[in-house]
């Protein structure tokens, strides 16, 4: 753990100190970018209460997203599934 470095996170209006690894540290930031430009953007588009409302608004946009792609992988398997089917099918034809 004596290799992380301590940087300082800006979430919303709240700054917090964190530790990361230092090849995370570029990943990390461009996130935190990610998470307040989106803030900003929902704050503009939605009426919120209070900072919580526009950072509860960006955790399930970003969890949809994560949840997207995993559905999207799926998706590509199983149509890497049916073309292979196919191609064995026509290979068969071509055989026989």
């Amino acid at each position: 753990m004596s290799d992380l470095i301590a940087i300082s996170a800006v979430v919303g209006d709240r700054n917090y100190r964190i530790k990361v690894n230092p090849n995370d540290e570029e990943v990390v930031r461009k996130t935190l970018k990610l998470i307040n430009d989106k803030i900003i953007e929902f704050k503009t588009q939605f009426a919120g209460k209070d900072m919580q409302d526009y950072i509860a608004m960006v955790l399930i946009w970003y969890a949809t997203e994560q949840n997207a792609g995993s559905a999207a992988e799926i998706d590509n398997q199983h149509l890497i599934d049916s073309l292979e089917s196919i191609e064995k099918l026509l290979d068969d034809q071509l055989n026989n």
